[in-house]
């Protein structure tokens, strides 16, 4: 049993119609439902809760965070950002999503300014498996794609990813490091970068397939094989099958 805690600011959909009615109860609860096993415990947390709902008991007992934060960012008290990076350190895997690069945990964990490009437009965006036997591309194929999204572009401020799993490429033209791994003491570190408030991104199952698979692969021990191993899946022709 792997212990997942799911964390969100929970602003937009409280104050946001139009995200509201895309997620009704938050986008915690969306990716909660959409990644739901009988190997999976999950609980919720969000910014309001005393403590962020993320007490020294409640991280003790997460074996995967997941993170998602945007307009708050500086509401988040240091001493939970303590709390959550001394866990990291300890083995607790971390899931970053979309606009929490900005956070202050992930920048803590990276050492850099983690700033970006970006643009809202609303644009297709292409998911290329750049590693496809790795865990977390488990199932996908060759690429996969979502109709609208917000653009985030290159350069992205980060440190050299230990492992890169997605490069994004946008309508307009852009690209991006939009899944990449990281290993910080004992823990393991996962970005992925889909993910603005207005659009169904959580309700997509590759999107939440990639998610789940990134639980597996960061509930796992350094040095331990993959909680699901796999075989990947063949890739086709850029220009369809021959």
């Amino acid at each position: 049993m792997i212990k997942v805690t799911i964390w969100n600011e929970f602003e937009h959909e409280r104050k946001n119609e139009k995200i509201r009615a895309i997620y009704p109860e938050g986008m915690h609860m969306a990716i909660a439902r959409g990644i739901a096993d009988e190997e999976l415990a999950i609980r919720t947390a969000t910014l309001d809760e005393p403590e962020h709902g993320l007490t020294e008991e409640v991280l003790n007992d997460t074996d995967v965070l997941i993170w998602w934060g945007h307009v708050a960012h500086h509401k988040v008290e240091d001493a939970v950002v303590e709390r959550v990076h001394k866990r990291v350190l300890d083995g607790m895997g971390l899931i970053v999503l979309h606009s929490g690069h900005f956070s202050k945990i992930f920048k803590k964990l990276m050492g850099t300014g983690c700033d970006l490009k970006w643009r809202e437009i609303g644009e297709k965006e292409r998911f290329w498996v750049v590693n496809p036997a790795h865990p977390i591309a488990a199932g996908l194929g060759e690429y996969f794609e979502l109709p609208q999204e917000e653009m985030y572009g290159e350069h992205f401020d980060i440190p050299a990813p230990d492992e890169l799993v997605f490069i994004s490429w946008f309508e307009g033209g852009e690209v991006f490091r939009s899944g990449c791994t990281f290993y910080r003491g004992q823990g393991k570190i996962f970005y992925f970068r889909p993910g603005h408030e207005t659009y169904p991104t959580y309700h997509d199952p590759n999107v939440l397939k990639v998610i789940a698979n990134a639980v597996r692969w960061a509930g796992a021990p350094r040095g331990a094989k993959p909680v699901r191993g796999h075989r990947p899946e063949p890739l086709e022709p850029v220009g369809g099958k021959n």
